[in-house]
């Protein structure tokens, strides 16, 4: 701080020149740590693993908030002085660190289930225990990911003061809290919980052929709090997850990924069987 005080003796021009000194400063880095990061992608594209293009992809966006968070942090050293505008730097260099980490942190764990989801196949003809697995990583994945989003915004809420305070009055009230947002949002904690059930029972899984308010169709997405089914004429039926446990629906692939059909042919009564037989046949076998 004594050399900005001797190179600027104004003091009202103090402020400004740190702020352009770090705006400068974060734009260098920024674009130095960009031709590393291109540098090393076009390294990576090179080799037949995707680890490391997904290692590239991973730390692209966070690299600059990380660089933004120390270079914050060491700015505000130079605003001691000012003991208010110091904690309040200190605070979200603090928070974006934190946030930053947790952003990261999901990643790794998207980029991990689905390393795990690649290695089912689905397109098999006999894929049940495939779409069975798909289904339970795919609702564990969204699980893990809100637990950690929520973990890690709490934490970088508790660095705040005031925040931390009033969490420790509320947890005094937290049994009659509990109790109201339990009534208030019962239907969507219940959904939540009746996503978990179907992901370990599965009535229904990823790909799965359904047969849902009289309309025919697969099974495309489950999420938390509903599932997609694509219609056999490209429309799309959301259904709120609770559904499948509460309603009785039709399941076609429930135990097999064998699909039967029946097949209407009106023809006129003279007509000679066995060549009909013979063409049943031949398209049958082919």
């Amino acid at each position: 701080m004594d050399f900005i005080d001797h190179l600027i003796p104004n003091s009202s021009l103090r402020y400004p020149f740190i702020a352009l000194l770090f705006i400068a400063l974060f734009i260098i880095l920024v674009l130095v740590f960009n031709f590393i990061i291109r540098k090393w992608r076009i390294r990576t594209q090179k080799s037949k693993s995707h680890i490391d293009d997904f290692i590239v992809r991973l730390f692209r966006v966070p690299g600059i908030w990380i660089i933004f968070a120390i270079l914050l942090n060491i700015f505000s050293t130079l605003l001691q002085e000012d003991a208010r505008t110091f904690e309040v730097l200190q605070k979200i260099s603090r928070i974006l660190l934190i946030l930053t980490l947790g952003w990261i942190i999901v990643q790794i764990i998207r980029g991990t289930f689905h390393y795990w989801q690649n290695k089912l196949d689905i397109n098999n003809p006999n894929n049940l225990e495939a779409r069975k697995r798909l289904t339970q990583m795919s609702m564990i994945e969204r699980i893990t990911i809100i637990l950690t989003a929520f973990i890690f915004f709490s934490i970088a809420l508790m660095t705040i003061d005031s925040v931390r305070q009033l969490g420790v009055s509320l947890l005094a009230s937290a049994g009659v809290a509990g109790i109201i947002i339990g009534f208030a949002a019962q239907r969507s904690i219940g959904r939540i919980f009746s996503a978990i059930q179907i992901a370990f029972t599965q009535p229904v899984r990823l790909d799965d052929v359904v047969v849902i308010e009289g309309e025919w169709g697969r099974i495309e997405e489950i999420n938390i709090t509903y599932a997609v089914v694509k219609i056999w004429d490209e429309r799309r039926l959301i259904i709120p997850i609770d559904y499948f446990l509460n309603n009785p629906i039709q399941n076609w692939t429930r135990t097999t990924s064998d699909i039967l059909g029946t097949v209407f042919l009106y023809v006129s009564y003279d007509l000679p069987l066995e060549p009909l037989r013979e063409e049943l046949a031949r398209i049958v076998e082919d």
